[in-house]
């Protein structure tokens, strides 16, 4: 497997991925966000913030690249980093299918993304992919799946992705929503031939949102890789947004509210990957320090008290407005 490779690494950053989602495209529904990109939202300008972050990752030990079809331009813009860096053989480059990007480059649209998990649609993303990746996509994920996603129940978009996997790319999958933990269960049924399809799993976990952790500890313990996504809750875990408890560990630290809130995440043992999702220098700087957070057991507990129900968190999450 290409996470192989992050087993090799030994920078402490190395657990920590770059995900694109916030700085491909114009809109996106982090908070703080307003502030954090140009007002001149061009694709060349989105292109600049990219590379750059791109280049401080590297430089600070990430080894982990994450972008989605959705994701606006995020897969044409790693191609075009990876090919100005050709020496690059130590890093793994993930990707997404199954949402399309219909925004037109705008923070405006009626719809930002459409859910598509359909085989007709991943052959389609899956050749757009290659097109601008090649061979260097290392892992390519469903994005997004939920218990009643037809992605866990369709043999014949499951023995494309088999198909995909005998010929080196890692198949994985991203959840979504209040019932991941169930998704994951039933993902980790799915096999082919016999052997079990997916080697990655892709979720969201935070200090406010933990109920996926016991189905992330099993997929650990049957080989998966373990990706975690949304560690600061779309900015409600950062800067101004975080909960007083949140800021009052942060001052003991001596570090920001962003790095213990990775912190957090990073000492569950089944976290492979956590993800930065970063729209600045400063703010990957700061995300990079939670690998160094040296939390104690009372500190742990306090955070505890921030967890909120499933249904509740994902209810917010589904407020948050495009901008």
């Amino acid at each position: 497997m290409p996470f192989a490779r992050l087993a090799a690494a030994t920078t402490p950053t190395c657990h920590i991925g770059l995900g694109l989602a916030a700085v491909a495209r114009p809109g996106y529904i982090n908070l703080g966000r307003d502030g954090d990109l140009p007002d001149d939202r061009t694709v060349d300008a989105l292109r600049a913030r990219t590379h750059e972050l791109l280049d401080a990752a590297y430089a600070q030990g990430v080894r982990y690249f994450d972008a989605a079809r959705s994701y606006g331009l995020s897969e044409q813009f790693l191609a075009d980093w990876l090919t100005a860096h050709p020496h690059l053989d130590d890093i793994v480059v993930g990707s997404k299918w199954g949402y399309t990007y219909t925004a037109g480059w705008t923070t405006d649209a009626e719809k930002h993304e459409v859910k598509d998990h359909s085989l007709p649609t991943y052959e389609r993303q899956r050749a757009e992919s290659a097109e601008l990746l090649g061979d260097r996509l290392d892992l390519y994920q469903i994005h997004s799946v939920t218990p009643d996603s037809a992605a866990l129940t369709d043999k014949e978009l499951h023995a494309r992705l088999a198909e995909a996997a005998a010929q080196g790319v890692t198949v994985g999958f991203s959840t979504s929503g209040p019932a991941q933990a169930e998704a994951i269960r039933t993902a980790l049924a799915v096999t082919v031939d016999g052997e079990p399809l997916f080697r990655t799993v892709q979720s969201t976990y935070n200090a406010l949102e933990t109920s996926v952790a016991p189905a992330l500890a099993e997929a650990y313990d049957a080989g998966l890789t373990v990706i975690v996504k949304e560690g600061m809750a779309n900015g409600r875990l950062a800067g101004a947004h975080a909960p007083d408890v949140l800021k009052a560990v942060a001052e003991e630290t001596g570090l920001d509210c962003d790095a213990v809130a990775l912190a957090l995440i990073l000492r569950q043992p089944w976290a492979g990957v956590v993800l930065s999702g970063a729209a600045t220098t400063n703010q990957l700087a700061s995300n990079l320090h939670g690998a160094v957070v040296d939390l104690d057991d009372e500190q742990v507990t306090r955070l505890a008290d921030l967890v909120e129900d499933p249904q509740t968190y994902w209810a917010k999450r589904g407020q948050l407005p495009w901008h």
